[in-house]
């Protein structure tokens, strides 16, 4: 462990909390410094309200759900060997969509249930684009993403045209945000996603190892398809759990973990751990952006990141196709 080492790993929570005081102080209404004093100490009912029941809830989903998809890209890239892996690339924010669009659809009284069918969708999509591509090569993961991000896709229109209904609750919930956000909305999805945070870290010892490939893994004693399911699991409700409250926001997924690995070398755990603030960063700094530089409209946070990410997408794809050299 180098001072340089140290130096980011204090750096990047330092920036997170920054970023999400900059998020509470500034937006359509920009709140000075003491008028975020005297919100908190309940002198000033206007900005109470608007810090603590507009600004705050969105401040923290943001964060929460940043945290959650960087995560996630980054477990799935190296259970897979493959860089484009990421949420919405193989197809995971489809199936999640897919199940909260059938609760949407056919059980609409039930919303109580949606993260349980975004948790149930997203794995059945990880594990369905994992399946077909097993054995082959690891650029395969890739197309089988595809496919299946397709087969999800045309569940979703088929349902939005059968029940009209639906289709407009799901369409605020396609693109991605946090502007309808309450602090009630968090719990749920916070406990599920710490859970999957604490699995993800126990793995990373035996997911470090990964880099050997399957056959040097499992020559060590990694029982890699064991590990190799588990990663997919926790990442699938990750997904899930930030799914369920922000919509399908893509590409923090992707662009993350590869600006973790331009930090420099780092074991599993360690680009974990970088990945759940920048993640969260990049996600409060997107929202901030969405409803500042448009106001008095507001811009939804997964239109920005996937006006940064589809372009980064085809950059790695063009680079080096998606495999590790």
């Amino acid at each position: 462990m180098t001072r340089r080492d140290n130096i980011i790993d204090l750096a990047l929570p330092v920036l997170l909390a920054a970023a999400m005081l900059c998020a509470l102080r500034y937006g359509s209404a920009e709140l000075a410094w003491k008028d975020i004093l005297a919100a908190m100490g309940g002198a000033d009912d206007t900005a109470r309200i608007i810090l603590l029941q507009l600004r705050l809830p969105r401040v923290l989903g943001a964060a929460l759900a940043g945290a959650c998809f960087a995560a996630a890209g980054q477990l799935l890239q190296t259970a897979t060997g493959n860089d484009l892996a990421a949420p919405n690339v193989i197809g995971v924010n489809a199936g999640t969509g897919l199940g909260v669009m059938l609760i949407l659809a056919l059980a609409p009284g039930m919303w109580m249930f949606l993260p349980l069918a975004a948790g149930i969708g997203a794995v059945a999509a990880a594990f369905l684009a994992a399946g077909i591509s097993a054995g082959r090569r690891r650029s395969t993961v890739v197309l089988s993403g595809v496919a299946v991000s397709a087969i999800c896709s045309g569940g979703i229109s088929f349902l939005s045209l059968r029940y009209p209904d639906a289709a407009v609750n799901y369409t605020a919930f396609s693109v991605g945000g946090f502007s309808a956000l309450t602090l009630g909305d968090l719990p749920v999805p916070a406990a599920v996603s710490a859970a999957a945070f604490i699995g993800a870290f126990l793995l990373s010892p035996k997911l470090s190892l990964f880099c050997l490939g399957d056959r040097g893994a499992a020559a060590l004693g990694v029982r890699v398809g064991r590990i190799r399911i588990l990663a997919l699991l926790a990442a699938s409700f990750l997904c899930a759990a930030a799914v369920s409250f922000a919509g399908l926001i893509g590409f923090v997924g992707l662009i993350v973990p590869h600006a973790v690995r331009r930090l420099g070398y780092a074991g599993q755990a360690r680009r974990l751990y970088r990945c759940i603030p920048a993640g969260a960063i990049l996600t409060v700094l997107a929202d901030l952006a969405g409803r500042s530089l448009f106001s008095p409209t507001e811009l939804p946070a997964g239109i920005l990141t996937a006006l940064l990410g589809a372009p980064f997408f085809l950059y790695l794809l063009l680079r080096k196709g998606g495999d590790r050299e």
